[in-house]
């Protein structure tokens, strides 16, 4: 029988150099694409996805893919080597122990992984991960800022999860076994949500940060005084020095939004006055600023 070499890294569409997160990455996108859930009765679309698994059940794992690697153009010769190496017995029958009946796997996969002790059972069907879900949370802004539980219903199922409080906007979190269900008594496929979120508040946020322009008017911005500004968790006052310039930023620490699963940490809200020029002056008060312009010559 005739075995053709499979290039494993080429079905996946990644280099030789790749990294496990890479390949990891690679194998999901393409699963997702090519799954019989989302292309029912495509025998093209079965057949790819048959690939995808395969090459992910050998670069996907670090002892497949070491030896994958190893023998190369040599691959012919990996069971003698590994015979030889190993001296162990009987890999030929351990192989074709496990292959009867209809077959998931190639040839060139069985000859060379054949004997390593993957579960092949249930008549030479593999166990494929069940589809992944994707699903989009929209929330306020101001909601995330305290931790809280929602329920979700996805696929006709609800699933009640917990939000932490610092949820970033585009976040993903997965739920792992919420997917679709697994072929061939696999695991069921993973839920990733991704959290919209849309700003409600006068603040704009920058991960922990928060940033907020004040209008200062210029009477108190020359003197000095007071300022009463809203924070998330209720008013501050805000004592404004003499002679504060127009672009003035201030920080008010640990007054921004909570950091993503750091329990009772907070960033920091920074302030930027802007400096508002009075307008409409009557003709006593264009008097008086003549009069402060003619001090300053």
């Amino acid at each position: 029988m005739s075995v053709d070499f499979i290039d494993y890294y080429s079905i996946l569409g990644v280099s030789k150099n790749a990294s496990a997160a890479d390949i990891k990455k690679a194998y999901r996108k393409l699963a997702r694409k090519y799954h019989p859930d989302v292309n029912p009765n495509d025998s093209v679309a079965e057949q790819k996805f048959k690939e995808i698994n395969e090459a992910n059940e050998v670069l996907g794992r670090p002892e497949n893919r070491e030896k994958y690697d190893r023998y190369g153009e040599n691959w012919q010769h990996a069971a003698e080597f590994e015979k030889a190496g190993k001296a162990g017995q009987g890999n030929a029958a351990h192989r074709s122990g496990h292959f009867n009946g209809e077959r998931d796997f190639s040839d060139f996969f069985e000859y060379m992984f054949g004997g390593t002790g993957h579960d092949f059972s249930g008549q030479g069907r593999v166990r494929f991960k069940g589809q992944d879900f994707n699903a989009t949370l929209e929330l306020p802004l101001s909601s995330v800022y305290y931790t809280q539980k929602q329920t979700l219903t996805v696929n006709g199922n609800k699933i009640r999860i917990s939000i932490p409080a610092g949820i970033g906007n585009g976040q993903v979190i997965k739920i792992k076994g919420r997917g679709g269900p697994g072929k061939n008594k696999g695991p069921n496929g993973d839920l990733y949500i991704t959290f919209s979120l849309k700003n409600d508040t006068g603040f704009k946020r920058d991960g922990c940060h928060l940033y907020k322009q004040i209008d200062l008017d210029l009477y108190t911005a020359v003197l000095g005084g007071e300022l009463t500004v809203d924070t998330f968790d209720g008013k501050v006052k805000l004592r404004v020095a003499p002679e504060t310039q127009h672009g003035t930023r201030v920080k008010l620490k640990g007054k921004g939004f909570p950091i993503y699963k750091k329990e009772g940490r907070y960033g920091d809200l920074f302030i930027t006055y802007t400096v508002k020029v009075p307008t409409q002056l009557t003709p006593r008060e264009k008097s008086l600023f003549q009069e402060l312009a003619s001090l300053r010559k």
